[in-house]
């Protein structure tokens, strides 16, 4: 097996709800709840679900961008979560993040040359002329050019500002990145580009991603396995071909059907999901997904199915897929 870079074991993450005169806690929403996974060096693994399911939230819970409420979360022999603030920050040199807006994450005060040394400024890496040359060297890398240093956020296009963040990105060398929705806030034509610069870079500097969206054919396009949230659970994992392939969660199932095929004649089942997405701060007790699902099952109700694997390397969290309670 190839050697893990990341195990993330039973990763919550509560928010207090407070309310009355007194702001006292009323409640609690429970955007992460009890996430298991694993990530392999070198590869890519697809986080997808719908908006509200906690997928940005685990990314920013494995940088430590926000602070996890249980769980740990391992790169490579170090538990993140344990970590001091100081040690906390030389280690986001090996783990770095690529945000949904590539414009609100600029500064536009800074040229593109600030924005890019900062990294280097922040780990104290190389002298001011080494710094320069390494900004001048990883834009030509994403696709732009060194005279592109001296410009401000708002003077490129979408597609070219993310490029910079993906710079930025790679600016410490890091061995993990976390890309939070990358191309969802970018025209089509460019979704493409910019996914098959990230698969380029990947082979280049030899990276692992945690690739984070909402639309299954760009997840497809990139990941080697596939993860699928719901509530703040993971439901499903597997392989990439044979997630779209074979896919056992009926959510899963659902969200399938769900992408359109370019083929006027082509049918598929229609698989309907009722009702609307409950609230992370109300979860439904049992299976989260059992208020929408049309295979529920008494037990459903009552009873949270077990994450675990179904076939080699496939994982669900079903009890259709249960020992003793088989309803195929």
């Amino acid at each position: 097996m190839t050697e893990l870079l990341l195990q993330v074991n039973d990763l919550k993450k509560h928010f207090p709800i407070s309310g009355g005169v007194f702001g006292r806690t009323v409640g609690e929403v429970k955007a992460v709840d009890g996430l298991s996974f694993y990530v392999k060096k070198g590869e890519t693994l697809g986080i997808v679900g719908e908006s509200g399911c906690g997928k940005s939230t685990t990314g920013r819970l494995l940088l430590r961008l926000l602070e996890p409420t249980e769980g740990s979360v391992i790169f490579e022999d170090k538990d993140v979560t344990e970590l001091s603030k100081s040690d906390m920050r030389k280690l986001r040199r090996e783990m770095q993040m690529i945000f949904q807006d590539p414009f609100a994450s600029l500064n536009p005060r800074h040229t593109v040359e600030r924005i890019l040394e900062e990294p280097l400024i922040v780990h104290g890496i190389g002298t001011k002329e080494e710094r320069k040359k390494r900004v001048r060297e990883m834009l030509e890398v994403v696709g732009l050019s060194s005279y592109h240093a001296k410009r401000y956020p708002h003077q490129f296009s979408g597609g070219q500002r993310q490029r910079i963040g993906i710079a930025r990105a790679l600016m410490t060398n890091p061995k993990l990145i976390i890309a939070d929705e990358p191309v969802s806030a970018l025209d089509v034509s460019i979704q493409s580009q910019v996914l098959n610069l990230l698969e380029d870079l990947q082979k280049e500097f030899e990276l692992t991603y945690i690739f984070i969206a909402h639309d299954l054919s760009v997840v497809r396009h990139i990941s080697d396995r596939v993860g699928v949230m719901y509530l703040g659970r993971l439901i499903e994992l597997a392989d990439s071909e044979e997630l779209y392939s074979k896919p056992l969660h009926p959510y899963t199932k659902a969200l399938l059907q769900a992408v359109p095929v370019p083929d006027p004649d082509f049918v598929r089942e229609e698989i309907e999901i009722h009702g609307e997405i409950p609230s992370p701060s109300n979860p439904p007790k049992g299976c989260a997904f059992h208020t929408r699902c049309n295979e529920c099952m008494e037990i459903c109700k009552t009873t949270r199915p077990d994450f675990k694997e179904v076939e080699p390397g496939h994982y669900v969290a079903c009890h259709l897929y249960n020992e003793g309670e088989q309803h195929l």
